[in-house]
């Protein structure tokens, strides 16, 4: 059974930062790319960004140059560094994995920037 499961979310200041974590289950993390995406009120869930199994790297133009994903294989947890933070930035962030067709989604993890 595949699980993830995200922490790191919480309330942020516009300019702040916050680390987004996701614990998969077994080895999952090391063998398969994996993503986050997000989705604020009243819009569609979209992808942020993925790291493939290989750790290429790819990010929505929304958010290149101030979040970076990455993992830890030991540690079996995907990480989503989230810099200068914009309000827009605001939403509930998702840890999601493909395995052989089949899509996983993590609980989610609430992210608001906010003064």
């Amino acid at each position: 059974q595949v699980q993830l499961v995200e922490s790191g979310g919480g309330l942020v200041q516009p300019g702040g930062s916050l680390r987004l974590s996701c614990a998969g289950s077994g080895s999952i993390v090391s063998i398969y790319g994996m993503a986050w995406h997000r989705q604020a009120p009243g819009k569609q869930r979209e992808l942020v960004a993925v790291i493939t199994s290989r750790g290429s790297t790819n990010y929505a133009d929304s958010v290149k140059g101030r979040f970076t994903i990455s993992r830890d294989n030991a540690k079996n947890t995907v990480y989503l560094q989230m810099d200068s933070l914009k309000p827009e930035d605001t939403a509930i962030y998702y840890c999601y994995v493909n395995v052989g067709g089949f899509t996983y989604w993590g609980q989610g993890t609430q992210v608001t920037v906010s003064s």
